[in-house]
Order: C-alpha cells, then structure tokens, then sequence
C-alpha cells in the first residue's frame, strides 16, 4: 500500500507505525493531536510549509 496526499495523518499512522520518526522529521510534532487525525497528508503539507512532493517520498521510501 502506498501513502497518498488524501490520506489522513491518523491513518497514515495506524497503518504504517514507522511513518511517525519520518513526519516528525519534517517538524510534524503534533500527530497525535485530535486535528491531525483528520488532516490529510496534503493539509498538513500546507499548514508546515512542506513540500508535499518531499513528504510523500520520504514516507513511501
């Protein structure tokens, strides 16, 4: 399975356990908050001035 930019943090999360030292590498400390469970891979890109290109493949590495 393969993350995308619809998926949400949570989901993501749940579903792929090592992804979390990845997003907090690119200064997503909060994925735990009741926010994030809802926000897509792609809002939170937006939100911490990401590169979304840069996230997805770093998390699909």
């Amino acid at each position: 399975m393969k993350i995308t930019k619809d998926m949400t943090i949570g989901e993501v999360v749940r579903n792929f356990p090592e992804s979390v030292e990845t997003l907090m590498s690119f200064g997503m400390g909060c994925i735990g908050c009741p926010a994030s469970q809802a926000e897509t891979i792609e809002q939170a890109s937006m939100v911490h001035g990401i590169s979304l290109d840069d996230l997805l493949a770093a998390l699909n590495k």
